[in-house]
């Protein structure tokens, strides 16, 4: 667990969350240069075309022997629960911030929420190679509102790359690994679920507590549904199968419900034999 980080990235609407990711998984080996299509985690073809981010797509990278497991959030206003749930399964959030427009007001609900759950935030300023970025403006309206020092905030490119290992080496140094007792039993957090027509309700979860492995009975607590973890893995950013997901882990599970209804956003995931 001690080389696990989890978190994810806060910021506005097109202040170029969904391309750090791409240049953060491109430094990390996580994906081929050829494989690059622009705004890899944004999986519903609606993102893509629109540029906006809807699903959480959570990715594992590896970067100096840490595994970092990053969680894309939503920037819109319509998302927030979306959000929430997300920052949950996290220790530590990136706030990027576009040097040229400076803090919006949703930027400030979604750290306000991450202040809410404790994370470790990280300010970025993104876009400082433009003509109309105005750091100084903006990183005084950062300042104010998380009470760091002028030192801290990393000056990027998300477009260019200039500086995104700073964001990596960052990540590692200050956001702290996942607590949690492997031998307890078994919770995971559900932060997002999803049909797939082929393989039926895939859940991404944290998991808190214990481990949950491939071909087990597993029970959703708040709606009493019972089910089987047909598949275990991570996602890179692609479905990569494992044996088991660990303590601390962020990852997937292909399950045998019926309906997303059975495995809701927010519940906690366990094991059934604990029921029998």
């Amino acid at each position: 667990m001690e080389n696990i980080r989890n978190f994810c990235i806060i910021a506005h609407i097109d202040h170029g969350k969904s391309t750090l990711a791409d240049r953060m998984m491109e430094m990390t080996g996580t994906v081929e240069k050829r494989e690059m299509k622009s705004q890899l985690l944004d999986s519903m073809d609606l993102e893509r075309e629109k540029g906006i981010t809807i699903k959480l797509a959570p990715v594992r990278m590896r970067y100096k022997n840490v595994d970092l497991n990053l969680i894309d959030t939503p920037g819109h206003v319509d998302f927030s629960y979306e959000v929430s749930r997300s920052l949950q399964a996290c220790e530590g959030a990136i706030l990027v911030v576009d040097a040229s427009q400076g803090i919006q007001a949703q930027t400030l609900s979604n750290v306000y929420l991450a202040m809410e759950q404790d994370l470790t935030i990280i300010p970025v300023l993104n876009k400082v190679d433009l003509p109309a970025a105005d750091i100084p403006r903006v990183s005084r309206q950062v300042i104010n509102l998380l009470g760091c020092d002028e030192k801290e905030i990393i000056h990027i490119s998300a477009k260019t790359g200039q500086n995104v290992d700073k964001v990596l080496d960052a990540v590692v140094d200050k956001i702290p690994a996942p607590a949690g007792e492997a031998d307890d039993p078994t919770r995971a957090l559900i932060f997002d679920s999803y049909y797939d027509d082929y393989r039926g309700v895939i859940l991404y979860v944290r998991v808190v507590d214990g481990r949950i492995k491939k071909g087990e009975s597993i029970r959703m607590m708040a709606t009493g549904a019972n089910g089987l973890a047909l598949e275990v893995g991570h996602l890179n950013p692609a479905m990569q199968p494992d044996p088991s997901l660990e303590t601390g882990e962020i990852g997937y599970i292909v399950t045998n419900l019926k309906t997303t209804r059975e495995a809701r956003v927010g519940d906690t995931v366990t094991l059934g034999r604990y029921f029998n």
